[in-house]
């Protein structure tokens, strides 16, 4: 994940991090696993260094007074228990250690079958399943503190539900921090007629190559697709399918970006997924390629910092 920083406020000593950039007070602590949850907290250190996510969830427990009650947890939302967790790491008086996130998983195999038992998950569902979760139980508190009629969220979304969606009635600082907008612009090639469908998302998924770079990926991402054959595109003017140029750009970039490498890939020979251990550079400081922020509302000079990364652990880091 990387922090957005103008191009003016960047640290001195270009990508290197010093210990002096590091904030004095700040924990450093391993969460227990329980079986197979090393999933689970990977994902869980990687939101408690998000600045911004860390700050509202300290005030979330300030505000429900959750410190200072004890409710069990059926009587939680997922929200209160992540809030109630990095509140007890931030407590800590050792820089460093470990502390227990059993709370927080109960909860969450309360929430949803696939994450209980002893199986281990995919990161990044669990990452979609616990953004959504947030902005929907945020949402109905919000909905609560304006008066508005508003049953309890009704189920917490499927922990396979992409983070994209159509944007929320309701702007949670979940989205203020995550959201960004895509465009899907098509290209008719028959009339130049130019369709333009815009979607939400919390996460940014990117394919990836052999032996290249993040940057690389991205510019791949919002590359011109041609669309012809059995692909070719309905269009509307045109009443007929037609050949066409397809290609994706951002509308509105978020404050902190989360991308996901995809690193399985369907083979049609097997007809079954391969994990990919492609090597792919990524730098500590990421300017979004032109081709993705084109629109003439971006800041073309935005600048993300990275501050934290998730990867699956093997012979190697890949």
């Amino acid at each position: 994940m990387g922090n957005g920083i103008s191009s003016g406020s960047r640290p001195s000593g270009g990508n290197e991090v010093s210990l002096a950039q590091i904030p004095e007070n700040e924990k450093f602590f391993g969460l227990e696993n329980f079986g197979n949850t090393c999933y689970c907290n990977a994902v869980l250190q990687v939101l408690y260094f998000c600045a911004p996510l860390r700050a509202h969830l300290l005030s979330h427990v300030q505000q429900k007074g959750l410190a200072k009650r004890k409710l069990d947890v059926k009587d939680k939302t997922l929200l209160d228990c992540m809030a109630e967790l990095f509140h007890k790491i931030s407590m800590q008086k050792k820089a460093m250690g470990y502390v227990t996130p059993k709370t927080f998983v109960a909860r969450l195999q309360l929430d949803n079958e696939m994450f209980r038992g002893s199986m281990h998950q995919d990161a990044h569902e669990f990452l979609n399943f616990v953004l959504n979760a947030m902005c929907d139980q945020v949402e109905a508190e919000l909905k609560a503190a304006t008066g508005l009629t508003s049953s309890v969220v009704s189920a917490p979304p499927s922990p396979t539900s992409p983070s994209s969606a159509s944007p929320s009635p309701y702007k949670t600082w979940v989205h203020e921090i995550f959201e960004g907008v895509l465009t899907n612009e098509t290209k008719c090639l028959g009339c130049s007629t130019i369709t333009n469908r815009d979607e939400a998302f919390l996460d940014l998924s990117v394919e990836i190559e052999p032996n290249t770079s993040l940057t690389a990926c991205l510019k791949k991402f919002g590359a011109v697709e041609t669309l012809a054959g059995n692909d070719r595109f309905f269009c509307d003017t045109c009443h007929a399918l037609q050949d066409a140029e397809k290609r994706m750009h951002m509308k509105r970039i978020p404050h902190v970006l989360a991308l996901h490498l995809k690193r399985f890939k369907y083979m049609e020979e097997s007809q079954s997924f391969a994990k990919l251990f492609h090597r792919i550079l990524f730098p500590s400081e990421l300017k979004l390629p032109r081709v993705l922020t084109d629109a003439a509302s971006l800041d073309s000079t935005k600048v993300y910092q990275l501050f934290t990364l998730a990867t699956a652990w093997t012979t190697a880091i890949t």
